[in-house]
């Protein structure tokens, strides 16, 4: 297992940013959670599979809900609960191992991003597990059944869930991970729009025949390339491609910026008119939570699964939704889909057209 340093970790949770493609939960508090760990004298432990005994539990921790904003109307509604001293997504992972009878050996990611990856490192290093190299998505996702654990046929169940205000419960069985992703959702708009989860507890046999692995030090190697770029004044966008084996989809100036919390997601739409080379030319970004459909002048451009990262050049950060502002500056790269995501049942769970768009998925890079 290794140590992972305070800029080992900051290296995972940039790079989560990135491949978090507008989702993935905030940067700024992944970051805090990263910190808060550190202050108490927490370790943070990557493990690989083979570091496993196959029988060992591991589970998978994350906050499922939208990621905007609150409003005030939604602050008021919920101001007479009160929220609980401890993490909810510690609560959460006690709560099932009482139902196991047993305790999770390690924890695992559910998807890259700011916030769930440093979830899961949090839970780990708070409750002293090691966090597995691999996660189930090998970027951020918008719902519960777009792992490849429900590619693999891996069950959900047993799974936790509880709010930050205590309130809990275990699922002994669903129908499926889409029939799993309605119920969790469903908590979630009732509980401030973020639930903790525990789910896909299983051996690290299962586990690490079911995820994409080494995707945590791939996130620290996106990471490692933006920051080193960054920090010496070099193209940090141009080392995130080329670290990722991407490629440059567009820059420009963003002239439309919109979104709505619907149903436990963030619905959003991005509009970008070209500068430079791309003068003339519009990039439209739609997301769901992540950015999964774009058009270049009105016809479609990359799509999911590939990854389309736009970062805000004004701030020099990873542009996470669905906070771009018109005006802004940014770039926008693409980087290649993980290969379990391109196969014909892949494109069936996570293509284009299971978000209901009549186009074939072409690979961009």
């Amino acid at each position: 297992m290794r140590k992972l340093t305070r800029e080992n970790l900051l290296d995972i949770i940039y790079g989560g940013a990135i491949l978090g493609t507008g989702g993935g939960g905030s940067l700024e508090e992944g970051l805090a959670k990263i910190d808060e760990a550190l202050s108490l004298g927490k370790e943070f432990m990557l493990a690989d599979f083979s570091e496993m005994n196959s029988d060992d539990i591991v589970g998978t921790p994350y906050a499922c809900g939208a990621i905007s904003p609150l409003t005030e109307e939604e602050i008021k509604k919920y101001a007479r609960l009160k929220e609980t001293d401890e993490s909810f997504y510690i609560l959460c992972m006690r709560q099932l191992e009482r139902f196991l009878g047993r305790e999770v050996s390690a924890v695992i990611s559910t998807e890259l991003g700011a916030g769930n990856t440093a979830t899961a490192l949090y839970v780990g290093a708070m409750t002293g597990r090691p966090i597995m190299d691999g996660d189930p998505a090998g970027r951020s996702v918008p719902a519960l059944q777009h792992s490849t654990y429900f590619l693999h046929g891996v069950p959900m169940c047993p799974m936790s869930v509880m709010n930050r205000f205590g309130e809990g419960a275990v699922f002994t069985n669903v129908f499926d991970d889409e029939r799993g992703e309605d119920m969790v959702r469903a908590l979630a708009v009732v509980s401030q729009n973020t639930i903790a989860v525990m789910d896909h507890v299983n051996t690290a046999e299962v586990i690490g025949n079911s995820v994409i692995r080494g995707a945590i030090s791939y996130a620290e190697a996106i990471g490692h390339a933006y920051r080193s770029a960054k920090a010496a004044g070099e193209d940090y966008v141009k080392a995130v491609t080329e670290a990722g084996k991407g490629r440059m989809m567009f820059a420009g100036t963003v002239t439309e910026s919109s979104f709505e919390t619907r149903d436990g997601y963030t619905w959003g739409d991005t509009v970008i008119e070209g500068t430079g080379e791309y003068a003339g030319h519009s990039l439209h970004i739609w997301y769901q939570n992540e950015n999964i459909i774009s058009w270049l002048d009105g016809e479609y451009f990359v799509t999911v699964p590939d990854l389309i990262c736009v970062f805000n050049l004004d701030e020099a950060l990873p542009q996470l939704n669905p906070y771009a502002t018109v005006g802004e500056h940014v770039a926008v790269t693409a980087l290649p889909a993980p290969e379990d995501w391109k196969t014909e049942r892949g494109l069936e769970v996570f293509g284009p057209k299971s978000f209901g768009y009549d186009v074939e998925y072409t690979p961009y890079c």
